[in-house]
């Protein structure tokens, strides 16, 4: 992590798991280090597993295709190898602070980078969890993606106003990484398909009539993303009462920091309404290959945004509002709902159904260059 507050590390012993099981592990692994390597020579190998994680993905099932359909996934043994690399991830990221205070490099540059590779890697998990889960090419995807993003957003968002790092009693770095590990580690063991098993009827709950006539008996997927959902929630609240009272220590106004936020669903927006043509319901990207690209061109987008709250952060700079990456899905988003704009959307769908030349013809009208990319 290369530079972090003394109030930042006694934020970080707040988790308890990391207090008292992860820390000694963590302490003894970083003595195997030379302390002629660098800090971030540590947390971009840690990032090399996850990218090796990725390419494994990307052999084995490169469109992205659910269990649900028939289609054929990555054998069983490769979710443990991701399990162990986002273990190791996630011990290297723990402990280039470390090395960093043993040779005397910690410093403002080792945060930036460590949180933009932080970044990226979220996108990569969101990416390799909902192969997992058996979701895939599906909503919750995207709703993961949104969720996940928003949490580094926030503690970003939270640490610029603070000048502080937290991490609650369970924190996404330490217990939410090892949760997604576990996943990864039942999925080797029963496969993906395991996820889709109904909740209740899993836990024995659909016995209960007050608690069916309630609670529909989704898939266990699906009650983990709602459990997300929840988790996000917390985090708004509880983020935005440390930035209260920091901004309340300081004299300042206390209510001002959430604007800060905005820029955040902005960019959300953005991609929905890219992904949503040319309905919400009939996604030409949500239902082709080219769903990842999309994922890691946002994750792409999200990390230099970050990176640039980052760098305000350690330079005592004006918060980063608008981002020029965004212009080019602004411009995908815009492109593809032309002819929502034009008022020509059914003739478009119409369109859309018949063959390239034929289309190219009668779509005269719609001028689109992602509709000749769909061909």
């Amino acid at each position: 992590m290369g530079y972090i507050s003394p109030d930042g590390l006694a934020n970080l012993k707040k988790s308890l798991l990391s207090r008292y099981v992860l820390n000694p592990f963590w302490t003894w692994l970083v003595t195997l280090w030379p302390t002629w390597v660098a800090p971030n020579v540590i947390t971009l190998s840690g990032l090399c597993m996850v990218l090796l994680n990725f390419a494994m993905l990307i052999y084995y099932d490169p469109e992205y295709l659910s269990e649900k359909g028939g289609a054929d996934g990555p054998p069983h043994w490769v979710y443990f190898t991701w399990a162990a690399g986002l273990f190791i991830y996630q011990s290297f990221d723990a402990i280039d602070g470390k090395q960093a205070r043993r040779t005397g490099m910690a410093g403002p540059l080792g945060e930036m980078f460590d949180h933009g590779c932080d970044a990226l890697n979220t996108t990569l998990e969101v990416i390799l969890t909902g192969r997992a889960l058996n979701l895939s090419r599906s909503w919750w995807t995207v709703a993961s993606q949104s969720a996940a993003l928003a949490n580094f957003y926030l503690t970003t968002w939270e640490e610029y106003h603070t000048g502080q790092l937290y991490l609650a009693v369970f924190s996404g770095p330490v217990e939410g990484i090892l949760l997604i590990v576990g996943l990864y580690v039942v999925s080797g063991i029963l496969g993906p398909t395991f996820w889709d098993t109904p909740a209740l009827t899993f836990t024995g709950l659909e016995k209960i009539p007050f608690i069916t006539k309630y609670v529909p008996n989704k898939g266990l997927n699906e009650f983990i993303m709602a459990f997300g959902a929840v988790v996000l929630a917390f985090n708004i609240i509880t983020s935005y009462i440390n930035v209260y009272k920091a901004k309340i220590a300081s004299g300042d106004k206390a209510f001002q920091p959430l604007w800060h936020l905005l820029p955040f669903p902005l960019t959300v927006a953005i991609q929905v309404a890219w992904l949503s043509s040319p309905s919400f319901s009939r996604s030409f990207i949500l239902n082709s290959p080219l769903f990842v690209p999309l994922l890691c061109s946002w994750g792409l987008q999200f990390a230099h945004q970050v990176g640039r709250m980052i760098l305000a952060h350690v330079t005592k700079q004006p918060f980063p509002w608008w981002d020029w990456m965004w212009m080019w899905s602004l411009i995908g988003a815009v492109d593809a709902n032309m002819p929502r704009l034009l008022n020509r959307r059914e003739k478009y769908l119409r369109c859309t159904e018949m063959s390239f030349f034929l289309r190219y013809k009668l779509c005269l009208g719609l001028p689109s260059f992602s509709t000749l990319l769909r061909t």
